[in-house]
């Protein structure tokens, strides 16, 4: 059952996050999504149509294991992908959906990020899949992104923005935080000159760094996951 407790924590934590998220500046006015997930599986995401910065905890809305408002809110637009997060992956707890900048215009330009460039990226998330182009709002965004979630912590979202997972909701906000500082490494990398790619061994020695560091993280190299659709540049 639902510790009755852990309610109004979550809520305050969304929130927080939401502000947090907006003073990053991984989300503008009404956009973007968090969610929190309790343990009979039901679970806590933001409101639909409010402006992120401005959520307080009483805002927050608590929904059914398939995303129906079990409190007479009015959920996300997008609570579907959160769904599809929670029915494919059963260690996640919370989910965290923006649009960061940086990382968003790669996938504008058609370039993927499911390279091995940043060693400390390697060995926490491995690197950022791409999902295919779902239209927003729609059964399409979520259904372009459970392959992808099974296998991955961080996903970006062609034309859209990213999606990450955590055990709780500041692990969710951590690795989104990482795809945005990563991607803005690699862009200024590119305006530099030719970004090199970490060999193959190199690779290897890190991801078996893994075990001894404590990182549990789903790695996208590890398990040898990736995005046929994803574009190179």
């Amino acid at each position: 059952m639902t510790r009755t407790q852990d309610i109004p924590l979550l809520k305050k934590q969304i929130a927080e996050i939401a502000r947090l998220c907006w003073e990053r500046g991984y989300i503008g006015a009404i956009d973007g999504n968090i969610s929190a997930r309790l343990e009979d599986g039901t679970f806590l995401i933001t409101p639909a149509g409010t402006i992120k910065f401005l959520i307080q905890p009483e805002n927050v809305v608590h929904c059914d294991a398939n995303g129906r408002p079990m409190d007479g809110g009015r959920a996300s637009s997008e609570t579907a992908m959160h769904v599809a997060c929670y029915h494919e992956r059963k260690d996640v707890r919370a989910v965290v959906h923006a649009h960061p900048p940086t990382a968003v215009a790669f996938s504008l330009a058609g370039i993927s990020l499911m390279t091995a460039v940043i060693p400390e990226l390697v060995v926490t998330l491995g690197a950022i899949p791409t999902a295919p182009y779902g239209t927003p709002g729609t059964e399409e965004l979520p259904n372009s992104l459970r392959d992808l979630i099974r296998c991955s912590d961080a996903v970006l979202m062609e034309r859209h923005g990213a999606i990450t997972l955590g055990v709780d909701l500041l692990d969710a906000y951590k690795k989104m935080e990482q795809i945005e500082h990563n991607a803005k490494i690699t862009f200024m990398a590119r305006q530099l000159g030719q970004v090199k790619e970490l060999a193959p061994e190199e690779v290897r020695r890190l991801l078996a760094t893994r075990d001894s560091l404590g990182i549990k993280t789903t790695n996208v190299l590890c398990n040898h996951c990736g995005n046929p659709m994803a574009k190179g540049g």
